[in-house]
């Protein structure tokens, strides 16, 4: 696609500026016609001359993820053949995670015979994965006159992760500090345990199964193996992503907060060894990852986080726990990023979360709906205000009893604000965790 530019749109301008001069001087017609001639030859030969934006080269470098709120470098390599400087406006369709409106315009002087290094500063609002990349390219001829447009495709998948700022995922502790860390000392019983701590000398009259006859073979007397007890537990993090979590608290909706609060819950576990797993679902099972150990497991956390999005449909509590139940049978605290509404609505989630009892230890995270509160305690200054007021307190009173209710059954749980859903539940976890309730 060949476009006139501004400058040639100027230039035929001022021309036509001078037409009114044919009323005085009768060889203005004449001159004006041969300048128009002039000056559209002047955009035949830029045209032909013009560098086609098929022929440049481009190569990016990209960092392998991105974070939300985290400002990250990308860098582009531009090479074109030409003996001359060449004018360039590119626009990239961004993958969607990484795009915050139209793709803006970027100028470049192109030199001739060396290649030009490019380097954006991108910070992404929002996580989850996406595919983009087809850049719209203009070069401008020599005389800019002209422009040549045309289409390059740089496929381009991205995957955005939540806020990494509160959970450090490269440097993870070794096992003792993190045991020391959370309070926690090895407790060794001879022939007790799973968990090998060290070889030791054989005492007549203890049990012979403890004997490790590979080890008294090398030695030349016998040897016993002494073992301490697991402490190593199972956290299963579930997130309720129906219509419950999509509300938006100033512009945010609580779904990410879970995500957040999850992904610090994660890593906290992880730090004191702890096996993690996680289910998401809404009126289905969307994502569900087992039970694992270590920073293989977090990363397979992370990469589910990643992507998670809200429903607004009623989530199907009976069939998730249902689907948790028949994959994970080993006990755990299993954590629940949900709210309530009242009795009547919430009834299946304090139903479903009452049957972990006595098997697993349930804790549920409420997030409170912070507008409504401010809405329970503005002064009406008409009716309507106070018609909307008090229905706030009466839904705030609802939640308070289906909560109760909750709680009555043996389920903990942790109603806080979005905002400190993240710090709350994981000082609830180390709280259990020193108390030995896992």
């Amino acid at each position: 696609m060949v476009l006139p530019s501004r400058r040639w749109f100027l230039g035929a301008a001022a021309l036509a500026v001078l037409a009114p001069a044919a009323f005085w001087w009768p060889a203005a017609p004449l001159a004006l016609l041969l300048a128009d001639l002039v000056w559209l030859s002047a955009l035949v030969v830029d045209w032909a001359w013009v560098e086609p934006p098929s022929r440049l080269e481009v190569e990016r470098e990209a960092p392998p993820a991105f974070s939300v709120g985290r400002r990250l470098g990308i860098r582009y390599r531009w090479r074109h053949p030409g003996r001359r400087s060449l004018r360039i406006v590119v626009r990239e369709a961004l993958p969607v995670p990484l795009a915050s409106g139209p793709p803006p315009a970027r100028s470049l002087l192109l030199p001739a015979g060396a290649p030009l290094v490019e380097e954006c500063d991108i910070t992404p609002a929002r996580r989850g994965k996406g595919t983009g990349g087809r850049m719209t390219i203009r070069t401008l001829g020599p005389l800019g006159l002209v422009w040549s447009q045309a289409t390059i495709d740089r496929p381009w998948t991205v995957t955005v992760y939540p806020n990494l700022k509160g959970a450090a995922l490269r440097a993870l502790p070794t096992q003792a500090q993190r045991r020391r860390e959370a309070g926690l000392r090895n407790i060794r019983r001879l022939g007790e345990g799973r968990v090998f701590e060290s070889l030791r000398e054989w005492v007549p009259g203890e049990d012979t199964r403890a004997i490790d006859w590979k080890a008294t073979a090398r030695r030349g007397k016998v040897m016993a193996r002494q073992y301490e007890d697991e402490r190593r537990q199972q956290v299963m993090i579930v997130i309720d992503a129906g219509r419950l979590l999509t509300a938006e608290i100033d512009g945010v909706p609580r779904l990410e907060a879970a995500v957040d609060a999850a992904l610090r819950l994660a890593h906290s576990a992880v730090e004191h060894d702890d096996n993690i797993g996680l289910l998401v679902f809404s009126d289905e099972v969307q994502k569900f990852v087992p039970p694992g150990r270590g920073r293989r497991a977090l990363r397979a956390v992370l990469d589910a986080l990643a992507t998670v999005e809200g429903r607004v449909v009623e989530p199907d509590y009976p069939s998730a726990f249902a689907y948790l139940a028949a994959r994970n049978r080993k006990r755990a605290l299993t954590v629940l990023f949900t709210d309530v509404i009242d009795r009547t609505a919430s009834e299946s989630l304090v139903a479903q979360m009452g049957t972990l009892r006595p098997r697993h230890l349930p804790l549920a995270v409420t997030l409170r709906d912070t507008g409504l509160e401010r809405l329970s305690t503005a002064r009406p200054a008409t009716v309507g205000a106070a018609y909307e007021r008090a229905a706030a307190e009466e839904l705030l009173l609802a939640r308070a009893e289906a909560l109760a209710d909750m709680r009555s059954s043996g389920v903990l749980v942790v109603d806080v604000p979005p905002a400190g859903a993240a710090e709350a539940v994981v000082a609830r976890y180390e709280q259990l965790k020193r108390r030995g309730a896992l």
